[in-house]
């Protein structure tokens, strides 16, 4: 038996307010007036890490860090990599391109001086890169990154680049990119990376998925998910659709223990050293 594959575990450090669903419900300029979990759920996260071994990549807000300074000293000293999602969570697809560039660079300078080392990675919130803004690309290797996870190779109603190639290539910048994983299966990719599929589809679906593409494709995972996803007993916002309170809600109470099922049936790294050789 060959020896197993090392998947890229990443999380998105964000805390439930700022999810691009409930963003109509949650002003930027209300922001600091509203109750923060995500430390709590962080911490959480770096034990289930610490109780299996594992290592992982924690893609943190700028706005994130500046708050909890001390979480993030404390992702790296465990030796797990610190990457960007950015600074104010805008979508790239939202955003000129001078705007977008600036954000990302205050990010990347935010992270490197809390953390204290260099930051390669970045992933675009709600994967918003696609055919409609291909510069964003140049934007993150202009800023200085090495690598990217903004593309989900799907179709999704707010995201989405289903031609896109399933596995990691280098963009004319020299930029990598590296997509959330998918499965190819009846003639089209299926989600296979994690996120709200994570939760609101039965957890043997996903080690299906993943064992599929480690045996098939013989290639690394990447997949994801946020911190707010493994508490239960955030803030419920009644007012918003009802399909955005199925996908945000649904299965939280279940998501931790899935993670420790996740975190025993596979090997698990950080993305800057699993797709280091490409």
């Amino acid at each position: 038996m060959g020896e197993r594959i090392v998947n890229a575990l990443t999380i998105d450090v964000e805390d439930y307010f700022q999810v691009s669903a409930l963003a109509p419900h949650f002003p930027r300029a209300e922001w600091e007036q509203v109750p923060c979990r995500v430390e709590r759920n962080v911490n959480l996260i770096l034990q289930l890490l610490d109780d299996h071994d594992a290592r992982a990549t924690f893609f943190v807000l700028g706005w994130v860090a500046e708050r909890y300074p001390e979480l993030v000293r404390l992702i790296v000293a465990q030796g797990h990599e610190i990457a960007s999602h950015g600074y104010e969570h805008e979508r790239a697809s939202a955003q000129p391109r001078d705007r977008f560039l600036a954000d990302i660079a205050l990010a990347k300078a935010v992270l490197e001086d809390i953390g204290g080392e260099s930051v390669a990675g970045y992933r675009a919130p709600s994967f918003s890169i696609g055919k409609a803004n291909p510069w964003a690309h140049d934007c993150i290797a202009e800023a200085g990154y090495a690598y990217s996870s903004s593309v989900y190779p799907v179709r999704h109603d707010h995201y989405g680049m289903p031609d896109a190639p399933r596995f990691p290539y280098r963009l004319e910048s020299g930029l990598l990119e590296v997509p959330v994983t998918t499965m190819r299966w009846m003639g089209r990719n299926w989600p296979a990376g994690g996120g709200g599929y994570f939760r609101l589809l039965p957890y043997a679906v996903s080690r299906w998925q993943i064992a599929k593409v480690n045996r098939d494709d013989a290639r690394a995972a990447m997949f994801y998910f946020h911190p707010w996803e493994i508490d239960p007993e955030q803030p419920r916002v009644s007012r918003a659709s009802m399909k955005t309170r199925f996908r945000h809600y649904v299965n939280l109470e279940r998501t931790e223990g899935r993670l420790r099922c996740l975190l025993r049936d596979f090997a698990w790294g950080r993305a800057d050293r699993v797709f280091a050789d490409l």
